[in-house]
């Protein structure tokens, strides 16, 4: 039986916010879509001003904002409203580390679907939903992902590239599995003018990641692989191989399988490089990476949130003696190095 410190009472409050949770993305989603925080940044201060220029009702923006003080993204002074740190960084348009994009993809209405069964997929250990193996092409989701999430992946690229010592500029070919937006295996080629990547995703994901690649000024060496991470011809003799976010989609088995792939992939003493939320042994910490797992459940058929001695074992079975963990500096999402060695 749970036991109460001295002094203090049993208090429903917590309780309360919890189920109440849902307004505080539903608010921030609609911050975005109303682009409050950039007209706040440009001098927009009161709830007049601010309705105005998004055009919305001031009752509307007057309490959308207060909420949005309440959850620290704004502060309040004088019935003025101005951005905290991270909003200013993060949400105004202004900013060249602007992310609101992502809500495109965090917010898409089949996540919401899925949390909402939540019960059924709890009974049934997996998704309610009808595509959860992820093996087969899925545009729309997986456009939106593309189209959305660029901006959210810069720290974790530019660590991926470090990794790989992509500053030295030794000639490397890199094979992005999953590629998505393409930014991980963009950043390599950005600094290090004699790297060539390969994408692999589906079709219409790929033309994304394709746009990326001309923008970045790197779409010369960037060329695409349509298909299956699970079917389609990899190639071989690759230096370096990118899994970002991939493998938690799956079952232990399928993720032996796709690794199994890339062992073939790699040339001898190439590093396959995996990116992903990785909870401690005890499954309930850190917060982010550990709480994944929940998204998994209520989205994939068997998908999880692996730790790192459960990837280990699985990278063994694939081929890969050794693996290694590196934690994104100030993020949630950790790197693993695994080297072929045969």
């Amino acid at each position: 039986m749970a036991t109460l410190s001295q002094g203090s009472r049993p208090n429903p409050e917590h309780i309360f916010n919890v189920l109440n949770s849902y307004q505080h993305a539903a608010a921030l989603k609609s911050a975005i879509e109303l682009d409050v925080f950039t007209t706040i940044d440009e001098g927009n201060h009161r709830a007049q001003q601010i309705a105005e220029r998004v055009k919305a009702s001031e009752r509307g923006v007057r309490i959308l904002c207060d909420f949005l003080t309440i959850l620290g993204f704004l502060v309040k002074e004088d019935s003025r409203y101005s951005l905290t740190a991270d909003a200013e960084l993060f949400l105004s348009r202004r900013s060249p580390a602007y992310m609101g994009t992502i809500v495109g993809f965090l917010g898409n209405e089949r996540h919401l679907a899925n949390i909402s069964r939540l019960t059924e997929a709890v009974r049934r250990g997996g998704t309610v939903g009808e595509t959860g193996h992820n093996r087969e092409p899925d545009d729309a989701l997986w456009v939106s992902f593309a189209r959305s999430m660029a901006p959210l992946t810069v720290p974790n690229a530019i660590f991926i590239a470090s990794l790989v010592n992509a500053a030295e500029g030794k000639p490397c070919r890199v094979l992005d599995i999953a590629a998505g937006h393409g930014m991980y295996g963009i950043t390599i080629a950005q600094q290090n003018p004699k790297a060539e990547i390969t994408a692999l995703d589906w079709p219409a994901v790929l033309e994304v990641a394709k746009e990326n690649a001309q923008k970045a000024g790197v779409g010369e060496r960037y060329t695409t692989r349509p298909g299956s991470a699970f079917d389609a011809e990899l190639g071989i003799d690759y230096d370096v191989a990118l899994l970002t976010n991939i493998f938690h989609h799956f079952d232990r088995e399928t993720c032996v399988q796709l690794m199994q792939r890339v062992h073939e992939a790699l040339k001898a003493n190439g590093k396959a490089v995996t990116l992903e939320f990785v909870p401690n042994e005890d499954r309930v910490s850190p917060p982010t990476a550990a709480g994944f797992s929940l998204l998994m459940l209520v989205g994939t058929d068997a998908g999880d949130a692996y730790t790192f001695s459960e990837y280990q074992k699985m990278f063994r079975r694939a081929g890969f003696p050794r693996t290694t963990l590196h934690p994104v500096p100030e993020g949630a999402e950790q790197v693993l190095i695994s080297e072929k060695t045969r």
